[in-house]
């Protein structure tokens, strides 16, 4: 995943008590992202058990939490930063959908997390460009659990 998109938005201290926690999210997902995409959206559908949606406003605290603890996450590297900011809504008790898109003009990849299908301080614009290939949605109370 070669895009950089993070949203220009000043990246502000999170309260002392997430920051531990958005650190341990860091972490674990520097390590889902090294497995294969098959693994990464089994172990992600698998941590989504049991949390109900976050809202934009615990997304968006989710992720500039991610921001704030990892320079890595702020560059490049959209699948940690995703991933990390997805996990730690989990820990928190929600879960926002999970998305990678592909743009084939030039080829790109990239992934995001979004709430009720907006993007998560992500620029809009060039996510338009995408075409989303994997969703990970939170779990629906109708949905059958596998």
């Amino acid at each position: 995943m070669s895009v950089s998109m993070v949203n220009e938005r000043a990246v502000s201290p999170p309260p002392l008590w997430l920051r531990p926690l958005a650190r341990l999210a860091v972490l674990l997902a520097r390590g889902i992202a090294k497995l294969s995409p098959e693994r990464q959206f089994a172990l992600l559908g698998a941590f989504r058990r049991g949390a109900r949606a976050s809202s934009a406003d615990e997304a968006h605290r989710a992720r500039n939490a991610v921001l704030f603890v990892s320079m890595m996450c702020t560059g490049p590297w959209c699948l940690q930063r995703s991933i990390a900011t997805a996990l730690l809504c989990r820990i928190c008790g929600t879960w926002p959908e999970w998305c990678v898109g592909v743009c084939t003009e030039p080829f790109t990849a990239h992934a995001w997390v979004q709430v009720d299908g907006m993007p998560i301080d992500e620029d809009t614009e060039q996510l338009e460009r995408f075409h989303k290939m994997v969703v990970i949605r939170p779990r629906s109370s109708q949905e059958p659990s596998t």
